[in-house]
């Protein structure tokens, strides 16, 4: 079981429509985001701080501004219940960390040291958001089965499957000790001991 301090702040990376697009092909994980919403409802039940994190990409892209894909998926606006998350960062880069406004700052001003981080896609925004933040000193958690990515193309032309990204993305932060990852299952159960 992961140990969580009071003021753990659950960062929720980019869960929003146009990842449904086709475009992005064929993705892993499928219990991805009834892991997310576990982790909002413990979170919010605890009332530790919850930041929410959109991506937005330039026109033409599914996760474009003026698209309908920007949008949150209905399963974590639904797990707000009408509440409002204690930050909303909007970035267009992949790291939470580069968006506005400052997640360090607003972080550090509440004295906040732990994050865990959940989302989309594990091998880019989430995996970018968790390399700052070991950087930044923060203590990461990291629920693998609470995000998800997709198949992706290497420069010899070769596939990827989004599970090969997964277990390499796990390797990469836990050899690297950026950030110690864990089950969404050992969050809850730490979240239900405070």
């Amino acid at each position: 079981m992961a140990e969580l301090t009071e003021n753990a702040a659950l960062i929720v990376i980019d869960v929003q429509k146009g990842f449904e697009d086709p475009y992005f092909g064929r993705r892993d994980n499928p219990a991805a985001e009834d892991n997310i919403v576990a982790l909002i409802r413990a979170w919010r039940s605890a009332g530790r701080p919850i930041v929410l994190v959109r991506h937005d990409s330039p026109e033409g892209s599914p996760l474009a501004p003026e698209s309908p894909g920007n949008a949150l998926k209905d399963v974590v606006v639904a797990a707000f219940e009408g509440a409002e998350p204690q930050l909303f960062v909007t970035k267009n880069v992949n790291s939470a960390f580069y968006g506005k406004p400052d997640l360090d700052g607003w972080l550090r001003e509440r004295g906040i040291g732990q994050i865990v981080i959940a989302g989309i896609q594990t091998n880019m925004c989430n995996e970018t958001t968790a390399r700052m933040g070991g950087n930044l000193g923060y203590d990461v958690l990291y629920p693998i089965d609470a995000m998800h990515t997709f198949d992706a193309v290497g420069p010899d032309g070769e596939t990827v499957t989004a599970e090969e990204l997964t277990r390499a993305t796990s390797a990469s932060l836990h050899h690297g000790r950026f950030a110690r990852v864990v089950r969404t299952a050992d969050l809850l159960g730490a979240s239900a001991g405070i």
